[in-house]
């Protein structure tokens, strides 16, 4: 049991770790509650894996020694305990946290009665590790957490294929590698660890790509990743629904732009609860909008359209939209404008009906 012995049966976490904590270093994009949650999950791997290398250390000797079972509880407790502090790195809102932690607590209570009864597990006189009446406990929890992190992921967050396929990675991974002390008992551990934290770098890479397309303050999709999708669609493209926001000076101008800037994330919140899985939609500019659809007909773009103006209206809000057909005799940019023409002669309309002063654009 030397420090040596510790780096070389942990050298692949380290690099890891290393790594991550450099990136977090110099990260300017992250909210600092995010990167510090990162930050103490990765302290946590690493007091796991120096428990772990001690614990192992001591299942090798000959004689029986108290400290083996109680790292053994330390070991189940924090394991489960990175599981939840992950689970807050990658859905961070929502949860209240007390509730998430009271199957970890009650995994920690009994992982603590298991030293003196073995109702967990069990480290005999002659120093062997056996499972206990509740063995399987810690490896149910841990599998429950993981069910209920991909549930939320899956139930409050509309992703892309691509998206659902990283998540998808992250989540077999770290399911297969809860499992395999179950059927491996060499460097489970250290597999569980690594795989842990390649997840965690992997996680960190994503969010550094939604930052490059999503505009940071509705989550939208932003002009950039509307210029590449414009051209990556352009085959499928079927229809192109341009919507600006009415008022949003008149709420910069009253309330502040801070009121001005939650409008904008709730009509944003209005147009993602309206829209399905063949409309992606942007925040092209202040309160201009674009929502580009694939595989619908005439039809269905008035429908959706129809539906975005009921969430608006059902929330206080009102929008300008114009939309314009694709065909094969059409550019991009003709595109644009046809549905713009169509949006800006609902906005004349708007202003003179309603008497409100029309800004400039």
């Amino acid at each position: 049991m030397t420090i040596t012995g510790y780096i070389s049966n942990n050298w692949g976490i380290l690099l890891v770790l290393t790594a991550l904590a450099i990136l977090l270093r110099s990260d300017i994009h992250l909210e600092r509650k995010m990167v510090q949650q990162i930050g103490l999950t990765s302290g946590m791997l690493l007091l796991y894996s120096v428990s772990c290398y001690i614990e192992s250390c001591l299942g090798r000797l000959a004689a029986y020694t108290v400290w083996r079972p109680i790292l053994s509880a330390v070991d189940y407790s924090l394991s489960t305990l990175i599981i939840i502090s992950v689970i807050l790195i990658v859905y961070p809102t929502r949860l209240r946290i007390r509730y998430l932690l009271l199957p970890w607590a009650a995994e920690a209570v009994l992982c603590l009665i298991s030293i003196p009864t073995g109702i967990v597990f069990l480290i005999s006189k002659d120093n062997n590790f056996a499972r206990g009446p509740l063995g399987f406990l810690p490896f149910i929890i841990n599998g429950l957490y993981l069910l209920f992190l991909m549930f939320c992921l899956f139930r409050y967050r509309r992703w892309e294929k691509n998206e659902y396929l990283l998540l998808g990675y992250m989540f077999i991974t770290a399911l297969s590698c809860l499992f395999m002390p179950l059927y491996f008992d060499a460097q489970s551990d250290q597999w569980l660890m690594l795989t842990i934290a390649l997840d965690m770098l992997v996680y960190y890479v994503f969010l550094l790509q939604q930052f490059t397309a999503r505009d940071s303050l509705t989550n939208l999709f932003n002009r950039q990743r509307y210029y590449a999708d414009l051209e990556k669609l352009k085959d499928s493209l079927s229809a192109l629904i341009a919507i600006d926001m009415n008022g949003l000076k008149e709420i910069n101008d009253n309330k502040g732009h801070a009121e001005g800037d939650k409008a904008l994330k709730d009509i944003a919140g209005c147009f993602e609860r309206a829209v399905d899985r063949k409309h992606h939609i942007y925040r092209i500019g202040g309160d201009e909008f674009t929502v580009l659809c694939t595989g619908v007909d005439e039809k269905r773009v008035k429908l959706l359209i129809q539906r975005i103006e009921l969430e608006l209206v059902e929330n206080d809000y009102s929008c300008s939209i114009g939309y314009a057909m694709n065909s094969s005799d059409i550019s991009s940019d003709e595109l644009y404008y046809k549905a713009d023409e169509m949006l800006y002669e609902n906005k004349r309309m708007y202003y003179l009906t309603s008497g409100k002063n029309r800004r400039r654009r």
